[in-house]
């Protein structure tokens, strides 16, 4: 599976974390999640930690969804 790419995360003078994806702002984060995000950020990969944050990221079903009728021309 290819890693992640096109996200990044800026830490606003307030505390808030805005994620985004592609130059988009696809979430802010304040507070207890903010401080959460930026350790798990910082201990491992952050491309892998925004894609899971954001819910971008696959989620195990893609092989079944190909193998579905309706899914049988593409």
């Amino acid at each position: 599976m290819p890693a992640p790419h096109g996200f990044e995360y800026a830490v606003r003078g307030d505390g808030t974390v805005a994620v985004s994806h592609r130059r988009a702002v696809v979430t802010l984060l304040r507070g207890e999640r903010a401080a959460r995000f930026l350790a798990e950020a910082e201990a491992g990969d952050p491309q892998e930690v925004m894609a899971r944050w954001t819910g971008n990221y696959r989620r195990g079903n893609e092989r079944t969804a190909r193998n579905h009728p309706r899914n049988s021309s593409r």
